[in-house]
This record gives C-alpha cells, sequence and structure tokens, in this order.
C-alpha cells in the first residue's frame, strides 16, 4: 500500500498538534510543573486537614492525601491498582491524540491537559503512595470535594474536548 492509497493515515498537515508537537510538550510540561509546585507548597505550608477560606462559603484551603482518584472519590482504593489504571489511561490518550485530525490547537490543549493533569497526580502517588489535594470545595457548611491543580487540568480538559468534538464539530472556520 503506498501513501497515496493509505486512507487511515491523514496527511501531516491536517493532524492536530500531537504529543510530541511545541505546543504539546510545553502545555503537558506546564501542567506538571504548577501542579507538582503547587502541591509542595500546600505541602510545605498547610496544616494538614485545617481549613483556610479563601472565597468565604466556596472554597477554602484544606490540606489532605488523597489515596483514591480524582476529587478524593474513591479512598482506600489500592495504590498499585491506580498507578497501573492512570498508566493505561494516559497512554490511550496518547494514543488517540497522536491519531485526531480534526479540532485543531483546541483539541491539541485538551488532550495536552489530559495528559499533564495524570502525570501530576501519577508523580504523587508513586513518590507519596497519595495525590496532595488541597483545595475544599464547599457551600457553607456542605462539603463537596477536595481536589488539586491536576484535577482541574483533568477537568478541563474533556471540557475542551466535548466543545471541540460534540458543538464544533462540521463546523468549518
Amino acid at each position: 500500500m503506498t501513501p497515496e492509497t493509505d486512507t487511515d493515515a491523514a496527511p501531516a498537515a491536517t493532524r492536530i498538534p500531537g504529543p510530541l508537537s511545541a505546543l504539546g510538550l510545553a502545555i503537558v510540561g506546564l501542567t506538571v510543573v504548577v501542579d507538582q509546585l503547587s502541591k509542595w507548597i500546600a505541602d510545605a505550608n498547610l496544616v494538614y486537614q485545617q481549613g483556610i477560606e479563601l472565597i468565604p462559603s466556596l472554597l477554602a484551603l484544606y490540606r489532605v492525601n488523597n489515596t483514591g482518584i480524582a476529587f478524593s472519590l474513591g479512598n482506600s482504593a489500592d495504590s498499585l491498582i491506580l498507578i497501573a489504571l492512570t498508566a493505561v489511561v494516559t497512554a490511550v490518550v496518547i494514543y488517540v491524540w497522536r491519531g485526531s485530525t480534526e479540532g485543531g490547537r483546541i483539541a491539541a490543549t485538551g488532550f495536552a491537559l489530559i495528559v499533564g493533569g495524570a502525570l501530576g497526580n501519577l508523580i504523587d502517588r508513586v513518590w507519596h503512595g497519595h495525590v496532595i489535594d488541597f483545595l475544599f470545595l464547599h457551600w457553607n457548611e456542605r462539603g463537596f470535594f477536595v481536589f488539586n491543580l491536576a484535577d482541574v487540568a483533568l477537568t478541563i480538559g474533556p471540557i475542551l474536548l466535548a466543545w471541540v468534538y460534540l458543538f464544533q464539530a462540521g463546523k468549518k472556520g
């Protein structure tokens, strides 16, 4: 099969910036660095499980060690299983990203935020055996979840991908 007849491969010019592009590497790298730096600052400066209100009745600094998945869900899960699961999901996201041909820089940014967020939490899990969470979303006395900046990236990334692939699909611009 010659390159001209290979319908599975999109021409390089139509591919979105991939994981090894300057955009991909910059966003993944920046996400990991900002996440790890914020966790280091939180771990060094916040008293464990003692809150400091940032936005009264909405957001507080509140450091916890999360042994579960994102947003403190699934605590007490086996760390090795979560490490393996995170690695597999990250590899799948990179694989899908590499093959993506539509969505441009917004889709690439979405993929990169997912990979960067996953790597940020994976580093914590491997290094500490848990993920450092320090942002507590609550409404008055009702608490919702404690999270970190990797979790923010893991939320914004899929939102960007949904925006591109669900709401912008078929639109030329």
